[in-house]
């Protein structure tokens, strides 16, 4: 899942390194159908070192996406809707997904493979984003309920750790969420336009820093 995908994160604050051999199967991929990608997934937590996208995710109070079939085999449509200092927005766009994974090819590179989790109705993407020479890694946690149980969490803070990305942000599920009614506008180039605002990169970093400092 990506949009909220290729939004949320901080460069600051580095995990402890798991020991190897526990990583190699935290971080190993499993395998999921196209079946059981559709349908309506809840964002309620991640991490990345995307600069700016940790401030991002403090301001969210709550993000769901919506993915369907399209007329072609190996393509899906994401519908991501999310509220922001109380006001909603929608994006829109196609992904490719075979093999387990998710690609976005243009305007920016989008590679998204699944981890496992302590959630029988949850989804644990791990992504890796290429922007010009910038590359990036996010993990992000999805849900068919607005909650996760306290163990997902652990293991989502591990898998970070891995990582070596900073702890999960943890999207409080009691937030009200926004409408099916919202006309999305296309998702991709909003996307693109994040990763390549490199101009504000310490600026979104040291934004990522306060955000932490005041909230946690």
């Amino acid at each position: 899942m990506k949009c909220v995908a290729v939004v949320l994160l901080s460069l600051f604050s580095e995990g402890l390194s798991a020991p190897l051999t526990s990583c190699d199967a935290l971080l190993k991929p499993i395998t999921v159908s196209n079946e059981e990608m559709l349908g309506r997934w809840y964002f309620t937590g991640g991490s990345s070192d995307i600069p700016g996208s940790r401030s991002l995710v403090h301001l969210m109070t709550s993000v769901w996406l919506d993915l369907t079939v399209t007329s072609r085999s190996n393509v899906l449509n994401i519908v991501q809707t999310q509220r922001i200092f109380d006001e909603c927005s929608s994006l829109a766009y196609d992904v490719i997904f075979e093999n387990s994974t998710m690609l976005i090819e243009q305007p920016f590179y989008l590679k998204e493979v699944y981890l496992s989790t302590e959630c029988a109705d949850c989804l644990v993407a791990k992504e890796d984003i290429i922007s010009g020479t910038d590359k990036f890694t996010s993990l992000l946690m999805f849900s068919k309920s607005k909650s996760t149980s306290p163990a997902a969490v652990e293991l989502l803070k591990k898998q970070a750790e891995c990582l070596k990305l900073p702890t999960p942000i943890i999207i409080n599920p009691n937030n009200e969420i926004c409408p099916d009614n919202i006309t999305p506008s296309e998702g991709l180039s909003a996307l693109n336009s994040v990763l390549q605002a490199k101009m504000g990169h310490q600026v979104a970093r040291l934004l990522d820093t306060v955000f932490d400092m005041f909230i946690n």
